[in-house]
């Protein structure tokens, strides 16, 4: 006896579901490493350069497989591309909490990098599938809110069960959540993939200039402001500007450069959102800086003010998601990065006497910023495309995040190394170091003012 046709409200319900848990299980695992990092160096005796690989190592392998992850749901099956993905980072959780050498840890953190980005190439091209036009800013905002909830609560968990359990519990203390995703994916989503561009041939050549060229891109900003740091960063910009050329003249790309050129919405979209990334990842690190050793508070003090602006990101990305169902988006995208524009801005000026609830009162107002940004602006690139590039789009918009957000730090670092230079930061030191974190939120607030301008200009994604 045939089986019943799973309702259309029972597959939208549960494609939620899944995406939505795939997109809080990865940041709140990532983040939760990051804590763990200084007693992972500790135990496994690593240097300061293999040290700062244990992140590189997992956002290096995600940016260079989005596009293609993408790009294969769209030829494979976007459900299929998710569950590979989920798998792959459920595996290699398990491995990194085995590892016994460096060498292994920082490979399984290339495998992990690998996993998400099956799960960002293809988690939001899903719900597209799934939603129609009109709800999908509703659902965008609930996947962007579970990753800024999971980003809210890594950090703790991450801290609580490291010191409770050890480093390597970190690893894998996600891995029921990703089993029940797993599962729940097999038995109430079975028969859908989503194919996009079913019987289209797979451009592996692209895919490799494409995975190459922004490889190093990332080695290069990591290294900054090493003169071989700039010069991977040129040779990228070669391969990224041959890799357009290439794409350009394929019938089947792996990635359609052409939206680019012919779809003013995806291009400015995409723009914006990687402005938006590099002006605002950084907050954290430079917020660390400043309340520990300008202001003097413990980093558990510290920790609990800075988890203000994820909060709102977590509260208000909903919200603003299901607004640019009924508004245009680039209205509210272009007030959320003005907002976050005048709270960077605003941040540049503190001062070691600025009020500790003036300043945690600053971090709500980006976050609320971000919201009204983020989910807008993910459903216009998504909303702007057809069908059969919902893949490509999805891996747009976590490229976008994740060049970004390494943008963002290679700013930092330049910053630093002009300003403060090579030194310990000490107490005789902390000047220059005030004067390095005003001038890093400076950079990013007029960065965000560009994005304004690329916010308003994208025009109207509905006639």
């Amino acid at each position: 006896m045939a089986k019943p046709e799973i309702s259309e409200q029972t597959l939208q319900r549960t494609a939620l579901i899944v995406v939505c848990l795939g997109a809080f299980i990865n940041p709140l695992m990532l983040s939760a490493v990051n804590v763990a990092i200084p007693v992972i160096a500790r135990e496994l005796r690593t240097d300061a350069i293999v040290t700062s690989w244990i992140p590189m190592a997992y956002l290096l392998a995600s940016a260079a497989f989005l596009l293609p992850f993408g790009r294969l749901g769209d030829l494979r099956g976007r459900k299929r591309m998710f569950l590979w993905g989920m798998a792959t980072l459920t595996a290699a959780s398990i491995l990194a909490a085995l590892a016994p050498t460096p060498l292994m840890l920082l490979l399984c953190r290339v495998l992990q990098g690998v996993g998400a980005a099956m799960l960002f190439g293809t988690g939001i091209a899903i719900l597209s599938s799934v939603f129609p036009r009109e709800k999908r800013g509703r659902v965008l905002g609930l996947s962007v809110s579970s990753i800024y909830l999971g980003l809210t609560c890594g950090p703790f968990l991450g801290g609580w069960i490291t010191h409770q359990f050890g480093w390597r519990m970190v690893f894998v203390f996600h891995v029921p959540v990703a089993l029940l995703v797993i599962a729940m994916a097999l038995i109430n989503l079975k028969g859908k993939e989503w194919r996009g561009a079913a019987g289209e041939p797979f451009d592996l050549p692209g895919a490799l200039i494409y995975g190459v060229s922004i490889s190093a891109l990332m080695c290069g900003f990591s290294i900054l402001p090493a003169w071989y740091g700039f010069a991977l960063i040129i040779l990228s910009g070669g391969g990224l500007w041959g890799f357009i050329r290439y794409e350009k003249n394929q019938e089947h790309p792996v990635f359609n450069v052409k939206l680019f050129f012919d779809n003013r919405v995806f291009t400015y979209s995409c723009l914006a959102s990687l402005i938006m990334y590099a002006a605002t990842f950084s907050i954290t690190f430079l917020m660390s800086l400043y309340l520990q050793n300008i202001r003097g508070l413990a980093p558990q003090v510290a920790g609990m003010l800075m988890m203000a602006q994820p909060l709102m990101m977590t509260l208000f990305s909903p919200l603003a998601g299901k607004m640019s169902d009924r508004r245009e988006p680039r209205l509210l995208a272009s007030s959320g990065m003005g907002l976050t524009a005048l709270g960077l801005a605003t941040l540049a000026l503190a001062t070691p006497q600025t009020p500790t609830v003036f300043v945690v009162s600053i971090l709500i107002a980006v976050g609320v910023g971000f919201s009204l940004f983020s989910s807008p602006n993910a459903n216009a690139i998504m909303s702007s495309v057809e069908a059969k590039h919902l893949g490509a789009a999805s891996g747009s918009v976590a490229t976008m995040r994740v060049l970004g957000q390494v943008l963002s730090m290679g700013i930092v670092t330049l910053t630093f190394a002009v300003i403060l230079g090579p030194v310990q930061i000490a107490p005789e030191h902390h000047g220059r170091l005030l004067t390095s974190i005003n001038a890093s939120f400076g950079v990013a607030a007029l960065l965000c003012l560009a994005g304004v301008y690329f916010s308003i200009k994208r025009g109207n994604l509905r006639n």
